[in-house]
């Protein structure tokens, strides 16, 4: 039997076009995803006439919730089939967003484009945390905002994300993540201060209910051993 390959980003593109249908249980996960960190990222930030950067947007979920709080948004994810399903859906629902392929260590944005860089079940996917956290911080403007959520690295993170959601459940794809890329809280505050952001307070997501499809639905929760979210900030206004 051959090995899992782990943070395979290939599944992005094998279901874009299905990305909006609503069919396939994994990907709703990640759409109930949103309205749970969207209910703590609203108290962080006015979303209205913000350029908003959606980094590692997949078919744009977020994207497009944030269009209908009023941001201006853009979106960037190296998934190119995903990235055209998400430019067909903003289109056919009149959202105007900005779609672009490429990696968040790479960003192909001038110095300062925006107000606001969110990011969200990306970091634990990333090849350099620390090169990514620089071109956050160098495309956000003095006083932006990062809003974020990533997977934390230990024994019970890796009991639920790994062999309860992807091989028990199958909430996700078996070898959707690479446990060794979990990042620590520490680590991750340390990767921010370094690229001159400023990182605030901490707090968890995850299960809260269940709805009338039997799929999870997701909120914050006092506890960050397991997915936890954060905001950081760069100096000046």
């Amino acid at each position: 039997m051959s090995a899992v390959q782990r943070n395979n980003l290939g599944i992005y593109d094998d279901v874009a076009a299905q990305w909006w249908s609503d069919e396939i249980r994994w990907v709703r996960t990640l759409k109930n995803m949103v309205p749970g960190r969207l209910s703590w990222f609203d108290t962080k930030i006015d979303w209205a006439d913000k350029a908003v950067l959606d980094l590692g947007c997949a078919g744009g979920f977020m994207a497009e919730a944030l269009a209908e709080r009023g941001a201006q948004v853009t979106g960037i994810d190296p998934a190119r089939d995903a990235i055209e399903a998400a430019r067909v859906h903003a289109a056919q629902e009149g959202h105007a967003i900005r779609y672009d392929t490429g990696v968040g260590e790479a960003l192909p944005y001038e110095d300062a484009s925006f107000d606001a860089v969110v990011c969200v079940d990306v970091l634990e996917h990333v090849q350099d945390l620390h090169q990514v956290c620089r071109e956050v911080a160098r495309v956000l403007r003095p006083g932006g905002t990062f809003l974020f959520d990533t997977i934390n690295r230990n024994p019970l993170a890796r009991l639920a994300v790994i062999t309860v959601a992807e091989d028990i459940l199958k909430l996700l794809p078996k070898g959707t993540h690479d446990p060794d890329l979990f990042i620590k809280p520490a680590e991750l505050r340390g990767a921010l201060g370094q690229a001159g952001l400023e990182a605030g307070k901490f707090t968890g997501l995850g299960p809260r209910g269940i709805n009338l499809k039997g799929d999870i639905t997701f909120g914050r929760l006092p506890l960050t051993q397991i997915i936890y979210m954060g905001t950081a900030t760069k100096a000046g206004a």
